[in-house]
């Protein structure tokens, strides 16, 4: 667990917590890593859980898969971030959405209900271990709300274009790579990928972007 505390140190969950007291928490925490492989579940839809996920290295995607087996991505979790800690702390409600690792990734798990429980020796800290877990809370229920403005649009074009302005905002500049491959877009998107490719070749055409793979080029001098 070593090799992880300065990756952990620099996570929301664990801001303002030195790394020798970040070791020590750990444990009371019943921290445990687990290793998977490319395009493996780590987390099922069912599963009742306990505890949170951290991605320590590598990414995962957050779906949800109908009863034919249609795919949409809530969400991309990169490393340093959390996630299934809604379920996690509620415990009674079994998972509505799988986790699965998009790339080959190493996963850190704490046992929610200890987070929320102060222990003797490391009670100087656990406070701010809470006021953190409040704050990666309320920050993706940010990150939900933006999801839904981009799907709250009527079209594919308007979709694409409320999506890839964000990330540009995000990253502050026209120039910006993005989590997604086109079918994982087009999932996260709720749209059809083929719909969507061809319409990134319309803005391509004319002149509103550029891209290459993920990597996206928007237009300044494009005004709708």
């Amino acid at each position: 667990m070593e090799k992880y505390l300065t990756l952990l140190s620099n996570t929301t969950l664990f801001t303002g917590i030195d790394k020798e007291d970040i070791s020590s928490m750990l444990n009371c925490l019943s921290a445990h890593v687990s290793s998977y492989a490319k395009e493996s579940f780590i987390l099922h839809t069912g599963d009742m859980i306990h505890e949170v996920g951290m991605v320590l290295s590598g990414s995962a995607l957050i779906i949800k898969e109908d009863f034919w087996g249609n795919r949409s991505i809530l969400s991309e979790v990169s490393s340093g971030f959390l996630f299934a800690e809604t379920y996690a702390c509620i415990g009674t409600v079994p998972l509505e959405v799988s986790v699965i690792a998009s790339s080959d990734c190493e996963i850190l798990f704490l046992d929610f209900q200890k987070i929320l429980t102060t222990c003797s020796s490391a009670c100087q800290f656990h406070t701010r271990l809470i006021h953190n877990l409040l704050a990666t809370l309320a920050q993706k229920n940010l990150t939900l709300t933006r999801k839904v403005e981009h799907m709250s649009q009527k079209t594919t074009r308007d979709k694409l274009l409320s999506y890839l302005s964000a990330e540009s905002l995000k990253a502050k500049s026209p120039s910006f790579s993005i989590p997604f491959n086109r079918q994982q877009l087009a999932d996260y998107l709720s749209v059809d990928r083929s719909a969507m490719s061809n319409e990134l070749g319309k803005l391509k055409k004319e002149g509103i972007l550029d891209y290459n793979k993920n990597t996206f080029l928007l237009k300044e001098n494009f005004h709708e």
